[in-house]
């Protein structure tokens, strides 16, 4: 019998390196970029790098690096008309007057040895003392109202800021004279680490993801902070000691949880659907997905909640100019469990990258960073991605495009009653510089009825 069961092994284990070398090629058919994108990609190991300025009222002035190393190995390997790169290693570091500072580490190693697996490694040090909250319900689909003053109500951000920072009496628990203009915002300081596998099943089309993410979170609000004023009487400048934060007010009320911070223990699970052409800016294809996240105190966590996110892309070369792609995403998540903390309704998990919702670079254009915040929500964004031009500098190539946009979304307190009413929109228009194809530069302006934004990033906004 031992004999038996040692031969099968064998017979089995040389079946998988047989199966596996007829599969080395056969299951990413399908992701095989264009000839004209597959002649200009870049061959070895090179780095791609940009110095990281800012400057904005909030965060202050900020400076630092963004760079990403390359290994994408010879043309003639198997895999190099397939893959956007065998490997690549991120590193993201910045500083801000405001003391806002983060350090970001990623490794991404696509088809690992041309075998069907794919393993991303992400870990994150930050502190943000400029986060944006302004509730957790879908009455933030209104207009925007003063933490101390939820009858007066504004169009325009820039109006909101405004009355926010004007000198008002203090109430209970506040200085004789305060002001509101941190009164939306809270410090959050992270540490997280990522660790993340799939596998591609049958043709490659469809993999399989499993991960586990553990963060420590900690918060602060700014009551009694001395913050620019305006004096009410004379509209001079002056300073005043901040007020109760629309944060620390919801906490303290039950509204919310999460304010005191803690530990998050994470399982991640993911069905996935994928052919496009070339990740970091495809011509054509589908990528669909369902993201979970689960935490448990049965596995570390000092939260109790399920998210679950729903995503399609699809992006299609259209017969105009050399290189114009229509790409479209409709994304729809929900977050279940009465334990589940603030932070958490601020994002939705994605295996591509987590997705500020709603408002933002990543999903409403137009909008602040988590303007719109519920339980349930759902977005949509359009680009027509126009490329005008291309030049070569020594080694390096890069392109230049144009992409406008349209964003959509809404969110609701429970799934049920997601829907198309109440929806809000933005636009905008964006350039877009593609450095050796992998690295995209991405400027985009947002507009909506209620602000004008402009972000600037590294990728495609999907």
């Amino acid at each position: 019998m031992k004999r038996i069961i040692a031969t099968l092994l064998i017979l089995f284990s040389i079946t998988i390196v047989k199966a596996q070398e007829i599969d080395s090629l056969s299951f990413i058919k399908s992701k095989r970029m264009s000839d004209d994108d597959l002649a200009k990609k870049k061959e070895g190991t090179f780095i791609t790098g940009i110095p990281d300025f800012s400057s904005d009222p909030v965060t202050g002035f900020g400076f630092g690096a963004r760079t990403n190393i390359y290994w994408n190995g010879n043309r003639d390997n198997p895999l190099f008309p397939y893959t956007p790169y065998l490997m690549k290693l991120t590193a993201n570091a910045a500083y801000y007057t405001s003391n806002a500072r983060e350090l970001i580490l990623k490794l991404d190693v696509p088809y690992y040895k041309g075998t069907r697996w794919r393993f991303k490694v992400d870990f994150k040090a930050q502190q943000n003392p400029a986060n944006l909250y302004f509730g957790l319900t879908e009455s933030t689909l209104g207009q925007l109202r003063l933490p101390s003053d939820e009858n007066t109500t504004f169009s325009t951000y820039k109006e909101f800021d405004r009355a926010r920072k004007i000198v008002r009496p203090g109430g209970v628990g506040e200085a004789d004279l305060v002001t509101d203009a941190l009164s939306n915002r809270f410090r959050e300081t992270e540490y997280m680490l990522n660790l993340k596998a799939d596998y591609a099943l049958g043709n490659g089309k469809w993999r399989i993801m499993g991960g586990y993410e553990i963060q420590h979170l900690s918060y602060a609000t700014f009551e009694g902070m001395e913050a620019d004023a305006i004096d009410p009487i004379t509209g001079q400048n002056t300073t005043a000691p901040n007020g109760i934060s629309l944060l620390r007010r919801d906490f303290e009320n039950g509204l919310i949880s999460g304010v005191d911070g803690g530990w998050v223990s994470i399982i991640q699970t993911a069905l996935i659907f994928d052919t496009r052409d070339f990740e970091p800016d495809p011509t054509k294809g589908y990528y669909f997905e369902i993201a979970n996240e689960y935490s448990s105190k049965y596995i570390g966590s000092q939260f109790d909640f399920d998210k679950l996110f729903i995503q399609g892309r699809a992006y299609q070369k259209i017969p105009v100019g050399k290189r114009t792609v229509l790409a479209g995403r409709f994304g729809v998540g929900n977050i279940f469990g009465n334990n589940a903390p603030f932070f958490e309704f601020q994002d939705q998990w994605s295996p591509e990258g987590s997705i500020n919702a709603l408002g933002g670079r990543q999903s409403l254009r137009g909008y602040r960073a988590n303007r719109f915040l519920a339980r349930s929500m759902w977005f949509t964004n359009v680009e027509l991605r126009v490329r005008l031009a291309e030049t070569q500098i020594g080694k390096q190539r890069f392109a230049f495009g144009v992409a406008p946009f349209f964003d959509a979304g809404t969110v609701r307190d429970r799934w049920q009653d997601l829907n198309f009413k109440n929806i809000k929109t933005s636009y905008g228009g964006g350039l877009r510089i593609a450095w050796n194809q992998s690295t995209v530069l991405s400027f985009d302006y947002g507009h909506s009825k209620e602000d004008r934004l402009f972000y600037f990033g590294i990728g495609q906004a999907f």
